[in-house]
């Protein structure tokens, strides 16, 4: 019972601790409500226009299969970068002779603009899945290379000695130590891989052709539907924040624990 008790009590502090972000949303949806306003209907669609056009595509039979597409592409995308980036991170934070061999890798990468990567992932894997994937990879797998990275090279390598003259394993200094503080790099930049993730997935299903929420994009761009394109990215945008508070920040949260250890004041971030 007192488990349950506890995650009830969890759960209403984290929904409760949502106002702010929900005032942010309130505030740019009336930044956007004043530019329709300004510029009519036909540039920009109102927030309740908008609304209005989610709700007749949630009710096309086809709908749901469409989100589920760009979905599995954005969040298989994500994971793939998320692991490799962050493995590459952690090795190359212990190694200098790999770090030097993998950032220039890492510029490469990023230096190469997203639609660059789309044309080649085109060439190679035709109008597929596989491109919106492997392009959500490329783009956002240095991001968390960057976070692991930065995470072991700031860690306190006095603890890590302390706990080797104890007899601490290399595996049980990692899990302990260093992965309780690289996690704090990590987290935001998982969170920019995940909106990363969404982004370059429904650009590249646009550019492909390969269905999903970019594909519809390309069809309400071919018939000048405003309000539904407004529709889509407004969906697409909930999926991001949907990915980012309802799964992200849950993990973080209970990873993180420790941060709540000295209540009522906490750890602050």
């Amino acid at each position: 019972m007192s488990h349950v008790l506890a995650g009830l009590g969890w759960t209403g502090r984290y929904l409760w601790a949502g106002w702010a972000g929900l005032a942010g949303i309130f505030c740019f949806l009336a930044v956007w409500q004043a530019g329709h306003e300004i510029y009519g209907s036909f540039i920009l669609p109102s927030p309740a226009e908008t609304a209005a056009a989610i709700d007749a595509l949630a009710a096309r039979p086809d709908f749901w299969t469409i989100l589920s597409q760009s979905a599995g592409r954005a969040l298989s995308g994500f994971a793939l970068a998320a692991v490799t980036g962050t493995a590459a991170g952690l090795v190359a934070g212990y190694s200098f002779a790999a770090m030097r061999l993998m950032k220039p890798v890492v510029t490469v990468m990023l230096g190469v603009p997203p639609i660059g990567w789309i044309v080649l992932a085109l060439i190679w894997f035709g109008s597929s899945g596989g491109t919106a994937v492997m392009t959500v990879v490329i783009a956002s797998a240095p991001l968390s290379f960057a976070g692991a990275l930065e995470g072991v090279a700031k860690r306190d390598r006095q603890l890590d000695i302390m706990a080797q003259s104890f007899g601490a394993s290399w595996a049980y200094r990692l899990r302990t130590i260093t992965l309780p503080h690289v996690l704090s790099y990590l987290f935001p930049a998982w969170t920019t891989t995940a909106g990363s993730a969404w982004k370059v997935t429904v650009m590249a299903e646009l550019l492909s052709n390969s269905g999903g929420i970019g594909g519809e994009l390309a069809t309400a761009r071919a018939l000048f539907d405003i309000p539904l394109v407004t529709a889509w990215l407004a969906i697409t945008v909930i999926l991001a924040l949907a990915t980012d508070y309802g799964v992200l920040h849950v993990v973080r949260e209970a990873a993180e624990r420790w941060r709540s250890a000295g209540l009522p004041w906490g750890v602050k971030r």
